[in-house]
C-alpha cells in the first residue's frame, strides 16, 4: 500500500498488486516485419527501397513517391517550388530529367534561383563565398550575372507578354550559352513549361546593381505569381512540393490557395510536401498542415536536399518503370 508510515515518512509505492497483460496480446507498433533487410552487393535500386524498415519517415517517403507517381499516370498537376539551395548543391540535373520525364509540370523559383541557375548556365559556376568578400564590399557585384538578367527584363518588357522566369528562360536559349543544358531556366523553356519566379525586392545582389529597374522587375514577378495561381488552381488530386524554401515559396503558395479557393477551383485530394533538413514553421504551416486541412495529405520529409530529393525521383522513376 502507498502512503505515509507511522513516523509521518512517505514510503515507495508497493508494486505487488500490480496487474500484468500478456505480450502476446498486446497490440505493437513495430514488428519484425518492419525491420529493414541488410543490403546485398549488385542490387538494384528497387531492391533497396523495398530493404528499408517500414516505420515513420520511409513510410512518409513511400507515400510520398507513390503520390507523385499517382498523379503523373492520372496527368495530375505536379509543381516544385524551392530555393537556390538545390541549385547550389547540384540538383539541377536531377530536376531536368523530371521535366523531360513529365514529372514535373512546373517550377516556381525564389529570386536568388534565377541568379545561381543563370550562373550556372553563363559560367558553369555559381555560389559566392560571401565572408571573403562582403568587408571589401564586393559581394554580390558579378558583372555578367546582373547585366544577364537585367537585360533579359528589360527586354521581356519591351516585347510583353511573359512573366520573370519566362523572359530569363527564353534569354539563355536565344543567346546559345555555353551550359544551357545544366540550366533549369533554359530547360524549362526548351520543353515548355511554366517557371515562375518570386522576388523579394532588395534579398537578390541584383537589386543593388545600377541597371535595376524595380518597376519591371515587380511587374514581371506580379505576371508569375498570376501564372502561379493559375497552376496552383489545377492541384486538385496533384502535389505541390516545397524543397528547401523557408518563407518566401511558403507565404505565395498559401496566396495562391487563397486564390484559387476564392475562384471557386477545387483543390480536393492534394498532397503537399516539404522537404527540408530542418523544420521551420512557415512550410509545416503554409505548405504542409493548411492547405491539405479535411481535403488533403500533407507528409514531411527532413534531409539533406542533395540526399532525399535525388532518392525520391529516383523512387518515382521506379514506381512509373514497374508500371509499364
Amino acid at each position: 500500500m502507498m502512503g505515509r508510515s507511522s513516523r509521518g515518512a512517505w514510503e515507495p509505492i508497493s508494486f505487488d498488486g500490480l496487474k500484468t497483460t500478456s505480450l502476446k496480446d498486446r497490440p505493437s507498433k513495430v514488428g519484425i516485419r518492419d525491420f529493414a533487410r541488410s543490403w546485398e552487393p549488385g542490387g538494384l535500386f528497387s531492391d533497396f527501397l523495398e530493404r528499408l524498415p517500414g516505420i515513420l519517415a520511409v513510410e512518409e517517403f513511400r507515400r510520398a513517391a507513390g503520390a507523385i507517381a499517382e498523379a503523373v499516370r492520372g496527368e495530375r498537376t505536379i509543381l516544385l517550388g524551392m530555393g537556390a539551395h538545390p541549385i547550389k548543391v547540384g540538383l539541377n540535373p536531377v530536376i531536368i530529367d523530371a521535366m523531360e520525364r513529365g514529372i514535373l509540370t512546373g517550377l516556381a523559383l525564389n529570386g536568388a534561383g534565377i541568379i545561381h541557375d543563370v550562373e550556372v548556365a553563363i559560367a558553369g559556376k555559381t555560389s559566392e563565398d560571401v565572408a571573403a568578400h562582403l568587408d571589401r564590399g564586393c559581394f554580390g557585384t558579378a558583372r555578367e550575372t546582373a547585366e544577364f538578367i537585367h537585360g533579359a527584363v528589360r527586354d521581356a518588357c519591351d516585347r510583353g507578354g511573359v512573366g520573370l522566369g519566362a523572359a530569363v528562360g527564353r534569354r539563355l536559349v536565344d543567346d546559345a550559352v555555353p551550359h544551357a543544358e545544366s540550366s533549369l531556366l533554359a530547360s524549362a523553356s526548351r520543353l515548355g513549361i511554366p517557371v515562375t519566379v518570386h522576388v523579394a525586392l532588395g534579398t537578390d545582389i541584383i537589386h543593388m546593381h545600377p541597371a535595376m529597374d524595380g518597376a519591371a522587375m515587380g511587374a514581371l514577378s506580379h505576371r508569375d505569381f498570376r501564372l502561379f495561381c493559375s497552376l496552383v488552381s489545377t492541384l486538385e488530386k496533384g502535389v505541390f512540393i516545397n524543397l528547401g524554401s523557408a518563407v518566401v515559396l511558403p507565404e505565395v503558395f498559401l496566396k495562391a490557395v487563397s486564390v484559387a479557393h476564392n475562384l471557386g477551383y477545387s483543390l480536393d485530394g492534394i498532397t503537399t510536401l516539404n522537404m527540408d533538413f530542418q523544420r521551420h514553421y512557415r512550410p509545416t504551416v503554409n505548405v504542409v498542415q493548411r492547405p491539405t486541412s479535411g481535403t488533403g495529405t500533407g507528409i514531411t520529409l527532413i534531409g539533406h536536399h542533395e540526399i532525399m530529393f535525388p532518392l525520391l525521383m529516383a523512387a518515382v522513376v521506379e514506381h512509373l518503370f514497374r508500371e509499364v
